[in-house]
Order: structure tokens, then C-alpha cells, then sequence
């Protein structure tokens, strides 16, 4: 009977060791990490998908011009309608003409925004459309990124060099006035 109970209690003592050192291993054992934030190391900015509309835009764009452009001579401003809008007036001997371009924007596949020219109208004067996007470039404060092509009838907007806080950077994926589909991925740096 001794070795019975000797057998017993060796087994269950091995039992009970057994358990602790599952237990043990378990508590030492890295976790999983599937609830931890993964980063590999080229990892150097994070993406959102935003979506808008032309009335948020519209007073978003204002305020950057106001800002990017306050020591202009010249005052302009931008209106998202159907199509794109700028207005602005010049001083043409000592009078003040209204100044309108309007453009038909499209989204590039690099995130960036071309604003190709559509129609123009200085008061009632046709002038001719290279020659006044000269003009503008000349003598309109533009933000940086803002790059007006006179001989191709274009303004190349590029996303990536437009000055924001935090070094956010912003892609163009959807630009549809018509239908007020309007999309941006926004990339803000990690550290």
C-alpha cells in the first residue's frame, strides 16, 4: 500500500509541476501582437480618406488664399460652383475691372489638380486667355505649389508642395463638381 500512495503522490506532484511550468511559460512567452500598433521601419506616414463637398471647400480655400496670399496687390478669391471660379479685380488706369476665369478642374493619378482654362472675361473685354494668365502670374501672390502654364491654358496644382501644418500633405482623388463628389486622401507624417 505504501508505494500505492508514494505513486500518488508523485504523480500528482509531477502534475502540479506540470502546470506550473505551462503557466509559467505562458506568463514569459511574448504575447501575440495583434493589438499592438505594427510599423515597419519605411513606415513614415499614415493615410485617411476624406471626403467633401464644394460649400466646405469653397470656405477652406478662401481662408488658405487670405493667408498664402495676404501682401498680394491684387485681391482674388475662388469660387467652387460646376466648374472652378476665381475672381479678382486689377487696376487698369485707376479703375477697378472685375476679372473672371473660370476652369474645368481634373484629378491626375499622382494625387495632383489641373485647372485647365475655360472661359475668361475681364468686364465685358475678351482678351486673350495666355495672355492673362500671364498676368495673373505676374502680378497675383500665388501659393507655393500654385503654377500657372499661360501657353498651355492651364494652373498645375500640386498637392504635395501646397504649405500645410504638421507637413500634412494632401492627393486629389475625386474632384467632381457636377455631382459635389469630392475626395482627398490626407498623409500625415509619423514619426
Amino acid at each position: 500500500m505504501e508505494n500505492k500512495w508514494k505513486t500518488g503522490f508523485f504523480l500528482i506532484a509531477g502534475l502540479n509541476l506540470l502546470i506550473v511550468i505551462i503557466l509559467l511559460s505562458l506568463i514569459f512567452v511574448p504575447a501575440d501582437e495583434k493589438g499592438t500598433i505594427q510599423k515597419t521601419p519605411d513606415e513614415k506616414s499614415v493615410s485617411f480618406q476624406v471626403k467633401s463637398n464644394k460649400a466646405d471647400l469653397n470656405v477652406l480655400i478662401n481662408q488658405y488664399i487670405q493667408k498664402e496670399a495676404a501682401d498680394s496687390p491684387i485681391d482674388y478669391s475662388v469660387q467652387l460652383r460646376d466648374e472652378v471660379e476665381l475672381y479678382g479685380t486689377l487696376q487698369f488706369f485707376s479703375q477697378e475691372v472685375d476679372l473672371k476665369l473660370t476652369f474645368v478642374p481634373e484629378a491626375l493619378d499622382n494625387g495632383d489638380l489641373v485647372l485647365k482654362q475655360k472661359s475668361i472675361s475681364v468686364g465685358s473685354l475678351p482678351l486673350p486667355v495666355s495672355y492673362v494668365l500671364k498676368f495673373i502670374n505676374d502680378n497675383y501672390k500665388l501659393p507655393k505649389g500654385v503654377d500657372i502654364q499661360p501657353n498651355n491654358k492651364i494652373i498645375y496644382v500640386n498637392m504635395q508642395q501646397l504649405k500645410l501644418k504638421s507637413d500634412v500633405k494632401i492627393k486629389v482623388n475625386k474632384f467632381d463638381l457636377q455631382k459635389d463628389d469630392i475626395a482627398f486622401t490626407i498623409v500625415v507624417p509619423v514619426e
